[in-house]
């Protein structure tokens, strides 16, 4: 969520490989970058914006400006073919079949910051439902057969279906999810996360109380309750807390700094690959 360079994700693996050790070469790290298809039009209503001389707070407007934008444009007509919910979903897609090609039936450990959980909860919300023969009103599970027709040139073998039905995954960590702004709209009774998707599954949701943009999500509904593990941390070791009388992106970007962060994710890797 914001303004995200393709790279946003190097330093999280390297120090996931620093923590893993000897082990690190049994792990397979990809990052999704979903954020070219929007950030070329934000730059160009940053750029505008900033020709005007009473305009103030430029970082943190521009924070608001991309990272409000990215919610806003992924919810935005999602339904419409070629939507950016259906092209952000292509590339979760693309990325899981770059590693299916390495390993068919390796278990998945999920890292999602901010909207980045909203992103694939809902992708894998949607392919659950595919798979039980439901309607999907949007993305690629509405039909993934002709997804991959057109955007891979070929059909999917029923392993990679699986694969990219988050079919072997056994973890997912979130870090400074923003899941309830997007449902807090509804009734409790519709407040539905997704099922496990094997019975490894653990998820573990990390959320600084400072941070206004990361949120717990036990409290959303009993279905979350019995699915998640919150934990409450100080990301950045304290140092946008003192910021947060007027709040700071400081707090929303420093989960993946935390040690507390890095060894949960690292654990969960040492037991899966041991």
């Amino acid at each position: 969520m914001g303004e995200t360079p393709p790279t946003y994700a190097d330093g999280l693996m390297d120090r996931l490989r620093g923590q893993l050790g000897a082990i690190a070469g049994k792990v397979v790290m990809r990052s999704v970058y979903y954020q070219k298809i929007l950030q070329d039009n934000q730059y160009t209503v940053w750029d505008r914006t900033q020709k005007r001389s009473d305009v103030r707070y430029a970082d943190l407007r521009k924070f608001v400006l991309f990272g409000f934008g990215d919610a806003a444009g992924l919810e935005n007509r999602k339904e419409i073919p070629g939507s950016v919910y259906e092209l952000a979903q292509g590339e979760i897609a693309r990325t899981l079949l770059s590693a299916h090609a390495i390993r068919p039936s390796m278990p998945v450990v999920f890292v999602a910051q901010s909207l980045g959980g909203q992103v694939l909860s809902s992708y894998i919300y949607d392919a659950q439902k595919a798979a039980a023969g439901r309607p999907v009103g949007a993305g690629i599970w509405r039909n993934i057969d002709a997804w991959a027709s057109g955007a891979l040139g070929r059909s999917l073998t029923a392993s990679e279906k699986t694969f990219l039905a988050a079919g072997t995954c056994a973890g997912l960590v979130t870090t400074g999810c923003n899941i309830p702004i997007f449902v807090a709209a509804h009734k409790e009774m519709h407040i539905i996360p997704i099922a496990p998707p094997t019975s490894l599954f653990k998820w573990i949701n990390f959320y600084d109380p400072d941070d206004i943009l990361g949120w717990p999500l036990q409290p959303l509904s009993e279905g979350y309750r019995a699915l998640v593990e919150d934990r409450a941390i100080n990301a950045g070791g304290g140092v946008a807390s003192l910021l947060l009388r007027s709040w700071n992106p400081l707090a929303h970007n420093s989960y993946w700094d935390d040690g507390t962060v890095i060894a949960a994710i690292a654990a969960m890797l040492r037991r899966l690959a041991a």
